[in-house]
């Protein structure tokens, strides 16, 4: 019922999971991202291999032994699909023999993707494709570059519901988290969002707190010019924000 992609960025230590699907609201059960490392869980979803998946990898435990467990325990194993990446970049891939075809999955280093129900297996191979074609583009971007080659090869085989983008930069919590649950062109949504979170968000993010600072900026004086400076540079070059939102204050 989906395709998604799982990787991390070797250069600022990002992490994340893009997800799409013609499931409602595929980004609660599929994706599962810590500070370090990722799951995927999708199919005939198991959202605990997601839960206990991440926090084992995050203990420590190889991705190999984990997925072994899993499929030892589950009565249902053959109906899953997942993909798992460890912090120490160890991989593991599962697609049960019994999940709906087209299904299977691709990755090179750093990067996983996997997907069921598809139109063929240029869908992963394109999203793959694309994400190793596009090293220079943010992270966040990159992702949901590959996912849309992905789309443009078919995508899910049923049509289009939902889609999400999580993304950790090496804290406990996301600094990218969002989802279109139920829409017509979800992967043109998260599009959408990523755009607004440009405008302002993401400036605020960088003034969070982190494992490091507990208090992060206190000062708030950094983050108003830097809105000031976005601000003027939208105005002087004619953007529009993408924001359904009244006009900030």
């Amino acid at each position: 019922m989906t395709y998604s992609i799982v990787a991390r960025h070797p250069e600022t230590g990002e992490i994340g999971i893009a997800v799409a699907s013609r499931f409602f609201a595929c980004g609660v059960q599929v994706p599962w991202v810590s500070a370090t490392a990722a799951v995927a869980s999708q199919a005939f979803v198991n959202p605990l291999w997601g839960i206990e998946g991440l926090s084992r990898l995050d203990a420590g435990e190889a991705p190999i032994a984990i997925l072994a467990d899993f499929l030892d325990r589950d009565g249902g194993q053959a109906s899953r699909q997942a993909h798992f990446l460890a912090p120490d970049g160890q991989m593991v891939q599962h697609t049960g023999a019994d999940c709906v075809p087209w299904a299977g999955h691709v990755s090179a280093p750093d990067i996983s993707v996997a997907g069921n129900m598809l139109v063929g297996p240029e869908v992963i191979e394109d999203t793959l494709a694309s994400y190793l074609a596009h090293p220079d583009l943010p992270f966040a971007d990159r992702l949901l570059t590959a996912m849309e080659a992905g789309e443009a090869a078919g995508g899910d085989k049923r049509g289009k519901q939902a889609a999400a983008l999580v993304i950790h930069a090496g804290q406990p919590y996301a600094y990218i988290d969002i989802r279109a649950d139920d829409h017509a062109d979800p992967l043109a949504e998260l599009r959408r969002l990523l755009a607004v979170s440009e405008e302002r968000y993401m400036l605020f993010a960088k003034s969070m707190a982190t494992s490091d600072n507990f208090s992060g900026m206190t000062d708030r004086t950094p983050l108003d010019a830097a809105i000031a400076k976005s601000e003027q540079y939208r105005k002087e070059n004619n953007l529009k924000s993408q924001s359904y939102a009244d006009p900030p204050a």
